[in-house]
């Protein structure tokens, strides 16, 4: 059973998925104009009235939250020094391209979420890419199969992950028993999931923001205090990227492939650039400015905050730090933990464990929230289904309590992998809509508009769309 989850992990990383996700991340980059680049400024832009919510949508700063609370866990600081330590520094070099490409297959995923969202039964919005799978290629079997891949990758083989670094964060700095800590996390978990998606956003739109700020505020320190070691960094990652540097690649088997295999892994897992799940959450917002394309530019956002400032931050720490080497056996949120400490003193362990507790937590919440969605387009909000997997989520999280590490995050690897596949043909079977939408959305701002869309315009659209929900612009 081992031998056949390695082959699987093998096959999709050592090359499906390798080919796919950069060979997306460049069609869209390319078929956007660039997107990410030309309108850099403006994603930020956008975030400025993002505040704004109503009785069918939560804001697109809850959207963003909820995302990077999914985003923003074990796969920043965990996954970055598991990166580092299986494919050298230049795994952060690969780390940094996905995410650049994967800026542009952000806003294409969630574009399209938007524009295909529809109202549960209690009048919220729910989409993603189960729903465009559905209602844009006619394709409800694939929309079936996504969910189900989803509901077993973050409902349960994720969030299993979240629980593996929380309870071996707590127990390197304080040295708690898994079990308390498994426990603990369980009833937290329990009193958000079941106060529903607006109780889950309100969460992440508290935590997550502070949380980041505080760290970056430490990793800005560090770097600030180190900044004579800045360029050999800079340098060990591209030399190691490219197998330049033979202390950190050919001596030690830190091949070129090794560094990229690892960077695309660690960094899909952090980012989710086209693996299906942020639209999950950007289909949840009620956008502004009123059009589908606006969510797109939120979450290339959320890709950038992530991966080229969150990762880039622990990479810094760990490279400074001196606590990395070749071959060692330390690996995982221990080694950020003594990066850390070595910078700050003894108290940098324990910073590492609390941001690790907020940050997984956030994202079993968030990851959770996904899943419910997926549920949802499943079985049309059926509430003792939506509340047997409520349950079945809680035993994963205690389940990942206890589990070892590399075995989950080999099931992690494979089931991020999977949905990637499904996603990533689904938005490339739509992107001449995404490109409509990134065309109406462009001319209208060129124009000195508040860009607003309009279905009507779009006939061959407009039929498949939910009633009611883009017929009408704006006031």
């Amino acid at each position: 059973m081992v031998s056949l989850i390695n082959f699987l992990n093998d096959l999709l990383w050592g090359s499906v998925l390798v080919y796919l996700l950069i060979g997306g991340g460049i069609y869209f980059t390319l078929r956007l104009g660039f997107i990410q680049f030309r309108h850099f400024t403006h994603m930020f832009k956008v975030m400025k009235n993002s505040r704004k919510d109503d009785e069918s949508g939560i804001s697109s700063f809850q959207a963003l939250c909820t995302s990077l609370a999914a985003r923003v866990g074990t796969g920043n600081m965990a996954g970055v020094a598991v990166a580092i330590t299986l494919g050298g520094p230049g795994a952060i070099f690969w780390m940094w391209l996905i995410a650049m490409l994967g800026m542009a297959t952000a806003f294409a995923e969630s574009t399209l979420a938007q524009l295909f969202k529809t109202r549960d039964d209690d009048g919220n919005f729910r989409g993603g890419p189960a729903y465009y799978m559905e209602k844009g290629l006619g394709m409800r079997w694939m929309g079936v199969v996504f969910s189900i891949l989803l509901m077993i990758a973050f409902g349960l083989v994720f969030n299993s992950v979240q629980a593996n670094s929380i309870t071996q964060a707590l127990h390197v700095a304080f040295g708690f028993n898994s079990m308390y800590v498994g426990v603990a996390l369980v009833v937290m978990s329990a009193f958000v999931i079941f106060g529903g998606l607006r109780k889950i956003a309100r969460t992440a739109e508290i935590i997550v923001p502070v949380m980041a700020v505080f760290y970056l505020a430490i990793a800005f320190w560090i770097v600030g205090s180190n900044i004579e070691k800045l360029p050999a960094v800079i340098s060990l990652i591209f030399k190691s990227a490219f197998g330049l540097d033979k202390a950190a690649s050919g001596a030690l088997g830190y091949t070129v492939a090794q560094g990229m295999i690892q960077g695309i892994k660690r960094g899909l897992f952090s980012n989710e650039a086209g693996m299906g799940s942020a639209p999950n959450a950007a289909a949840s917002a009620s956008p502004y400015p009123p059009h589908p394309a606006s969510q797109g530019y939120v979450q290339m956002l959320g890709v950038f905050m992530d991966t080229i400032v969150i990762c880039t931050a622990t990479a810094a720490i760990i490279l400074m730090s001196g606590q990395f080497v070749p071959g060692g056996e330390i690996t995982g949120v221990e080694l950020t933990q003594r990066a850390l400490s070595t910078e700050v003193g003894d108290w940098g362990g324990i910073f590492i464990a609390i941001a690790i507790f907020f940050f997984a937590f956030t994202s079993i919440i968030a990851n959770y929230s996904y899943a419910e969605t997926n549920l949802i387009f499943l079985e049309h909000n059926h509430k003792a289904g939506l509340n047997i997997f409520r349950g079945v989520v809680l035993l994963m999280v205690m389940f990942g309590s206890l589990a070892e590490l590399p075995t989950v995050w080999v099931m992690a690897d494979i089931s991020m992998g999977l949905m990637a596949i499904v996603n990533m043909v689904a938005i490339l079977l739509l992107s001449g809509t995404v490109v409509k939408l990134a065309r109406d959305y462009n001319q209208q701002l060129s124009m000195g508009k508040v860009p607003c869309f309009d279905s009507r315009e779009y006939p061959e659209l407009h039929s498949q769309i939910e009633d009611g929900i883009w017929d009408k612009k704006a006031e």
